[in-house]
């Protein structure tokens, strides 16, 4: 087993792309902590593991840093350390965001595009961004990623060694049209990436990043049938990835599997992206 023995912690575990590392940690032999913001979801992936001894659920907001050092108070009385972080917790939507409104304005870009006779309808997104919106997206985000990785860093430093998986996106690579906000965040993590992998290779602690694709979650269901097939018909591979996929990637990027990675962005996307 890849991380047999090892304490991991994926924030964001209760659903989606969180849940999949960590039921797949949990089945590679890691002693899982799996954060959420909600309890009883994070309860249910612990419940759903094989031997749900190996995992343990706990309820904090990561962008808020009081319930981040609490969170992290507990994995280090409980566990005594900490091996594997996987910032993995994340919005869609901030705020006030129209998700409705604005899934029917890229519809009818859709079809305007197609049409031939040139794009008539604006998102206007950024414009019309509130504060709120643009402030809680950058705080789970970015403050999220920061505020757990700066934990994880005291408790990886004692023994000088630690992997850090970061998940970012597509959208940090390419931009998304309708998500300016989504695509800043994501860009920032990869930033951070880069930053902290140089500061901290030398304590023997690797820092990844994941920048997925569209991934069939519950962040993506929902998305109205044409937009999907417009993301589908950029997608090569013909389909969407699947969280497992992720989880996949991420397993790799924990495990001695990829001890000469670090500072680095593994994208599964299906060819949504190619840099």
């Amino acid at each position: 087993m890849k991380l047999e023995d090892r304490i991991a912690l994926v924030t964001g575990g209760g659903s989606g792309i969180g849940r999949a590392i960590a039921l797949l940690f949990a089945e590679e032999g890691a002693r899982v902590v799996v954060n959420d913001l909600r309890l009883e979801t994070a309860e249910k992936t612990v419940k759903e593991m094989r031997d749900p001894g190996r995992g343990r659920a706990i309820q904090a907001d990561v962008a808020d840093s009081g319930q981040v050092r609490a969170m992290f108070a507990v994995i280090e009385r409980d566990f005594g350390a900490l091996d594997v972080l996987v910032n993995n917790a994340g919005i869609a939507l901030g705020p006030g965001d129209d998700r409705a409104g604005l899934m029917k304005k890229a519809e009818t870009r859709i079809m305007e595009m197609m049409s031939g006779q040139g794009v008539q309808t604006h998102l206007d997104v950024t414009e019309n961004m509130s504060d709120e919106a643009w402030r809680r997206m950058l705080a789970v985000h970015v403050d999220g990623t920061f505020f757990c990785t700066r934990e994880a860093l005291r408790l990886m430093s004692g023994r000088n060694r630690g992997a850090i998986v970061n998940i970012s996106s597509v959208a940090a690579l390419m931009g998304l049209p309708a998500a300016p906000h989504y695509s800043a965040a994501k860009g920032a993590i990869l930033s951070f990436t880069r930053a902290v992998a140089r500061e901290v290779a030398s304590r023997g602690i690797r820092v990844n990043a994941i920048c997925p694709g569209y991934i069939d979650t519950p962040m993506t269901q929902g998305v109205p049938p044409l937009i999907r097939a417009a993301t589908l018909s950029h997608t090569p591979l013909g389909r969407l990835g699947e969280p497992q996929e992720i989880a996949a990637t991420a397993l790799f990027l924990a495990s001695d599997d990829s001890a000469f990675f670090t500072g680095q962005w593994l994208s599964p996307n299906g060819g949504f992206f190619i840099g």
